[in-house]
């Protein structure tokens, strides 16, 4: 199932060598471009499924999609991560840990992925389990800033939960449609579901158990992207049908109000960067990618790819 479909109702169709630890360890300005093992320059992408900022570099932002990982340098420059033209339909980063990645999704030669895990920025991956009923393509997924071992995923209409990091899986609800994760920054047993069936934005306080919704002020119109400030737990965006746009909440969740913008589409992915919660970045179903410097106030497209 490919996320784009979940939006029609919007009124729009959502479409290890030592070269590696020069990737990791430098800055930007001289990494080795040229090596096409680590990075291969590209032009544009096409069917994202996921975005993260670095955790500690303000100037790389990753983008998962269907034909691999990609990573943006200083809001101009593109490249392929790797060899791997794996489809990531599920990818979280992990906030506290630098060039370490969660994806799930779909092998480029076909079938599912399960549960895998990178430690080099994405140019290699482990794969750590099936997951339950799997080897599982979670859809969403989300880990928590608080102990990255708790990670959530939803897979064929079920979310799963595992303590260990991946390596042990229990589902614990079968009835939730999200599509979206993210888990709360205090409070270890308690994550967001974005609804695309109308609920607005999907709480559980019990590890994913049980389900309600936290406003009324999202509830009837479908939910397609969810984002929480990372010093601020009260400060929370989503990208809303009802409200018709990118809403701002700043008590966390329970009343909401729309920000006076404008995007090239339905905003499918929001990511704030972990170092400087001011930096944040959101994803439109039309690969139009957006930059906010002031916590998601104002914003301004960024043309990817350009040489």
């Amino acid at each position: 199932m490919n996320k784009k479909y979940l939006y029609a109702g919007m009124g729009i169709v959502i479409v290890v060598t030592g070269a590696v630890f020069l990737f990791l360890n430098t800055s930007s300005s001289s990494i080795d471009t040229t090596n096409s093992n680590i990075l291969t320059r590209v032009n544009g992408i096409t069917h994202s499924h996921g975005l993260a900022v670095d955790a500690f570099e303000l100037n790389k932002v990753y983008i998962a999609t269907h034909h691999g990982l990609f990573v943006l340098i200083d809001d101009t420059d593109l490249y392929q991560i790797g060899k791997s033209k794996d489809d990531y339909m599920g990818f979280s980063a992990d906030p506290t840990r630098q060039n370490t990645f969660f994806s799930s999704g779909h092998p480029s030669y076909g079938g599912n992925i399960g549960f895998q895990k990178s430690e080099n920025g994405g140019l290699t991956w482990e794969k750590i389990s099936n997951g339950i009923d799997g080897p599982v393509d979670f859809h969403a997924m989300a880990v928590s800033p608080i102990n990255p071992n708790y990670i959530w995923g939803w897979y064929q209409g079920k979310i799963q939960h595992s303590i260990d990091g991946g390596v042990n899986w229990k589902i614990v609800n079968d009835t939730v449609l999200v599509v979206g994760l993210v888990a709360d920054l205090k409070d270890v047993n308690t994550v967001y579901g974005a609804s695309p069936t109308g609920q607005g934005i999907l709480v559980s306080r019990d590890g994913g158990v049980n389900w309600t919704s936290l406003s009324p002020d999202l509830v009837s119109g479908q939910v397609s992207a969810i984002a929480i400030n990372p010093t601020n737990a009260n400060t929370m965006l989503v990208y809303s049908e009802k409200l018709g746009g990118l809403t701002r909440s700043i008590d966390k969740g329970v009343t909401w109000k729309k920000l006076p913008i404008t995007f090239d589409g339905t905003i499918l992915y929001i990511a704030f960067s972990p170092k400087d919660s001011l930096i944040a970045y959101a994803l439109t179903h039309t690969n139009s990618l957006y930059k906010s410097i002031d916590g998601g106030e104002t914003w301004q497209q960024i043309v990817i790819g350009k040489s």
